[in-house]
């Protein structure tokens, strides 16, 4: 089986795709691969996987951890998300832009989110099963958010009015994270 990979536009993060062997009962795919994925540039080694189940219009993020990020390959089970990764390296050339790609349970993508970006997505079906591995293990103390709608970054959400936590409704923008709170 093979994977590929497709930069974009944000230098490290990545699109990837496997084959799916499918016939009337269904298909049958790949999810990782440590060797595959290696050859297509992610060296990552997973130490946790994480499952968000949400309903239509709800907003996670933008999420990250500071102190001990995580790098992320996040897939669709089941549903329909647009997926979100932004740039917040202090020293990146690309700090602060974003990119994104719609992930199904249908289209198999994933989304390869290196550490240091922060991550969020959107539900646009009617719910969706969203599973993610991570590089790091989840740490409390080091979570932290920016704002989802911070007009600096300009994601183009395809759903203005999403459905927020109160902790991701009051995330500041980018611009206003001080800087020990960067990774």
């Amino acid at each position: 089986m093979n994977f590929t990979a497709r930069p974009l536009e944000v230098p490290g993060v990545l699109l990837v795709e496997t084959q799916r062997f499918a016939d009337e009962r269904g298909y049958f795919m790949e999810c990782h691969h440590e060797g595959k994925f290696r050859d297509l540039g992610i060296c990552a080694r997973f130490v946790q996987d994480n499952r968000s189940f949400s309903k239509k219009g709800v907003l996670r993020g933008l999420h990250y951890q500071v102190g001990r990020p995580q790098g992320k390959l996040v897939s669709v089970l089941a549903g329909r998300v647009f997926d979100v990764a932004v740039d917040i390296r202090k020293e990146s050339p690309a700090f602060g832009k974003w990119c994104g790609a719609e992930l199904s349970g249908e289209n198999g993508r994933m989304l390869w989110i290196p550490e240091g970006f922060a991550h969020g997505f959107l539900v646009l079906s009617e719910s969706a099963d969203v599973l993610y591995k991570c590089t790091v293990f989840y740490s409390p103390k080091d979570e932290r958010a920016v704002l989802w709608s911070d007009p600096d970054v300009g994601i183009a959400w395809p759903d203005r009015e999403p459905v927020l936590s109160a902790k991701d409704a009051a995330a500041p923008p980018l611009g206003a994270v001080r800087e020990e709170d960067l990774p």
